[in-house]
């Protein structure tokens, strides 16, 4: 017989006005003296109590990687590889990874033997899924174009690809191919000239085939044996085998995180990553299974994962906590989903959707699954949300591996400001102007008058001059 602690609450909040009440099902807690064993989710005989407004960020919170606890470590292994490139590339590869290798780069060879050994219908699903992300981010291609100003003045936007891309390929948990055509498809659309790969190689010094084939398939030109905070080095200052680049992508861990925290304004990066996460709103009309599973899908990603529910329904809240109750023996990685539920796992109720909605926008989640019975009305309210899934038939799955869009979303509140990666993550748009001499005429007046008070009477003379021939 197993013994946990179990702390089930149900609460109300006063969210962003006065009138806002979310009240709170479930929030699984498992006693620290058995922590991190089995956490049991368990729904009955819930006591519904007073949420002051003080407890409301309780209900935000989710775990966000703490970059600055491994500064210090990270900075030196930047500093390091800046200094000494390949020679530190190598030492952190055997001290991190356990591996000594002296050539990085992946060969041709290599990957040609990786292609035949994945099996057929795994390579077919990723064409299929590489197929679908090139057509959806082909459709976010921006356009140039000109405008007239005024009498004698036009100015416009061009579109410019990056020249060289480095896209980080994680290891750890789990093989992560579908992160190679969400980082390597985006920019070779965009028509980067170079997009180049590093990756950790695995004990025997080489990279899953499955890895291989999806950056072939992806388009990378070339793939490196690097991973860590090393390889963020590597790809902003660049070393004798690896060469720099404009931007780095893709996501990684706490060391990987800060590596590019520290080396942006050298490059430019996507946004800082933590863990997954996934928020469902619901109305009574929503099938408890499918929110379950959603649920429990995003919990095996990492013991750190976010999985909530909001949902107008009572009903329907019970009914989701039976079926994780049902669902979860069943789940191969149940150990890591356990964890992730007790630590960040809720079941919400709000009293109108209009209020569940505020609540949804103040939690800005990484991945937001819409069921409701007109999915499209709701989204019309949502300001923040990385990657919005409409429907019971769209789960977060769809949107990881197959539908087009891209996965690689910002966490930890960050879609109040950042988008996903896209095709336009990989452009730059500069504008340019051209004028007339009335144009000239038209604007001398604004432009001298602006100039001359702030001071800057060589601009202010530029224009003069120009008027004076």
């Amino acid at each position: 017989m197993h013994s946990y602690l179990i702390i089930l609450v149900s609460l109300q909040i006063n969210l962003l006005t006065p009138n806002i009440k979310i009240e709170v099902i479930i929030t699984i807690k498992p006693h620290p003296r058995y922590y991190p064993r089995r956490a049991h989710i368990y729904g009955e005989n819930m006591k519904i109590i007073k949420l002051k407004d003080e407890n409301r960020d309780k209900l935000l919170e989710r775990s966000r990687i703490d970059a600055e606890s491994v500064t210090k470590p990270v900075l030196e292994i930047i500093n390091d590889v800046r200094e000494n490139g390949d020679r530190s590339l190598e030492h952190y590869t055997q001290k991190f990874d356990g591996v000594s290798l002296r050539d990085f780069k992946v060969k041709r060879r290599e990957i040609d033997a990786a292609w035949e050994k994945v099996e057929p219908q795994v390579l077919e699903a990723l064409e299929v899924a590489a197929q679908n992300i090139s057509t959806f981010h082909k459709a976010q291609l921006p356009r140039e174009w000109s405008i007239k100003v005024g009498e004698g003045i036009s100015a416009g936007q061009i579109i410019r690809p990056l020249e060289r891309v480095g896209c980080y390929i994680p290891g750890g948990r789990a093989v992560y191919p579908s992160t190679i055509l969400m980082t390597v498809i985006p920019a070779r659309v965009a028509g980067v000239e170079e997009v180049i790969c590093c990756t950790p190689p695995g004990q025997s010094g080489k990279v899953n085939d499955i890895v291989l084939a999806a950056a072939h398939l992806a388009g990378a030109h070339q793939i490196y044996k690097v991973g860590g905070a090393q390889a963020i080095a590597a790809l902003a200052y660049g070393t004798e085998t690896i060469p720099a680049v404009d931007k780095i992508v893709g996501p990684g861990n706490i060391y990987v995180t800060a590596a590019k925290k520290e080396v942006y304004g050298t490059v430019d990066i996507d946004f800082p990553a933590g863990p997954s996460e996934v928020l469902v709103l619901a109305d009574e009309n929503a099938n408890p299974e499918y929110i379950a599973l959603d649920l429990l899908a995003q919990a095996e990603h990492d013991p750190d994962a976010a999985s909530v529910l909001v949902t107008t329904s009572p009903e329907l809240a019970k009914e989701v906590q039976q079926r994780l109750l049902q669902e979860l023996p069943r789940m191969k990685r149940r150990e890591i989903i356990e964890v992730a539920l007790a630590k960040y796992g809720h079941i919400i109720v709000a009293p109108t959707m209009e209020e569940a909605t505020q609540f949804t926008n103040h939690y800005a989640p990484e991945h937001l699954i819409i069921m409701t019975q007109n999915p499209e009305q709701e989204l019309a309210g949502i300001t923040n949300a990385g990657s919005i899934f409409l429907g019971e038939l769209t789960p977060v799955a769809a949107g990881d591996y197959g539908s087009g869009t891209n996965h690689v979303l910002p966490t930890s509140f960050c879609a109040r400001m950042y988008s996903g990666l896209s095709t336009e993550s990989f452009l730059k748009k500069p504008s340019f102007q051209k004028l007339t001499r009335d144009g000239l005429v038209d604007l001398e007046k604004t432009v001298v008058t602006l100039a001359e008070y702030e001071g800057l009477y060589a601009h202010a003379e530029s224009l003069k001059r120009r008027l004076a021939r």
